[in-house]
């Protein structure tokens, strides 16, 4: 992150397109702002490439001009004029349809554009930085993005890692996350750990979020891990049962055993995995099925099935 750091700062003394690559959640949009404020020119104008839909892309976009379609009862300027002289921070730049990755990029090159229904070229002059957390180069040789467009935008580029890439700063996060809505909330070390531990799918926003949900469900002023979300709290239960064993810890054994031939019927096996495995989560069917790598539809076709 202190190589980030470096690059932002980098990238805002100057004016080139800027391309900021990441999974969903991990702060591409704040990223684009620290970029922007290092030298604070203008406007910051957020385009979100992914709500962009119909005939209101270009509308929103470049603007119309009065009596363009039916309400259109005045002149409306749209999110480029609105940009002049600062930044276009094109969110999710990969969601752009086709037809308007070819208008934006006409846009960049000449840096002119006409208002929907209007005659006069209009003009803008922004800076881009662009955000998506696909692979653009795949998009390309897939033929879902312009390959000209690519370019045009990639001229500098910033990878942000997932947060279960640098686990090393949840702490800090936390803590930050705390100062700001917490009311002397603190938390143990196990529930530090769970947090950790944690694959953070979502990444820094899904770790806000936790943050927010932790703060309004519990009084405080001290966290333990069962005052966390289910999700972690089953995560962690998950984990534990793993690192205690599996199911050999439940006296389950995967060699044949017993008398006559040594065989248990597979049946035997498994209703015996089932009513172990919910012996042990304490009747929590969704663990229950985590724990027997199955789905938890699957577990009560089964309870159903073997009458249990």
């Amino acid at each position: 992150m202190r190589q980030v750091h470096s690059q932002v700062t980098k990238m805002g003394k100057s004016r080139f397109p800027v391309l900021i690559l990441g999974e969903t959640g991990t702060g591409k949009e704040v990223v684009a702002r620290a970029i922007h404020n290092t030298e604070a020119r203008g406007p910051f104008v957020v385009v979100d490439c992914s709500s962009l839909v119909g005939p209101l892309m270009e509308s929103e976009l470049f603007g119309y001009a009065k009596g363009a379609f039916t309400g259109a009862h005045n002149q409306k300027l749209g999110l480029l004029d609105a940009a002049n002289g600062g930044t276009a921070f094109f969110d999710e730049i990969g969601e752009l349809p086709m037809e308007m990755q070819m208008k934006l990029l006409r846009v960049l090159q000449e840096k002119e554009f006409r208002a929907v229904g209007g005659l006069a070229q209009r003009s803008s002059n922004f800076r881009v930085i662009a955000a998506t957390n696909r692979d653009l180069a795949k998009e390309v040789e897939a033929g879902r993005f312009r390959q000209d467009l690519f370019y045009r935008l990639n001229v500098m580029r910033l990878r942000l890692p997932a947060l279960r890439d640098r686990r090393e700063d949840i702490p800090q996060l936390v803590s930050h996350f705390l100062s700001r809505y917490g009311n002397d909330h603190r938390l143990s070390t196990d529930a530090l750990d769970n947090l950790r531990d944690y694959e953070w799918p979502g990444n820094i926003r899904e770790l806000e979020h936790t943050v927010q949900q932790i703060v309004a469900m519990n009084s405080g002023p001290w966290i333990t891990p069962a005052d966390l979300p289910s999700t972690l709290v089953n995560m962690s239960a998950e984990r534990e049962f793993i690192a205690t064993g599996g199911l050999a810890s439940l006296g389950i054994s995967s060699s044949p055993g017993g008398g006559g031939s040594g065989i248990i019927p597979l049946a035997d096996v498994e209703k015996r995995a089932i009513l172990d495995a919910i012996s042990y989560t304490k009747g929590d069917r969704t663990v229950a099925a985590a724990m027997l790598g199955i789905g938890r539809t699957t577990l009560y076709r089964k309870l159903k099935e073997y009458g249990l």
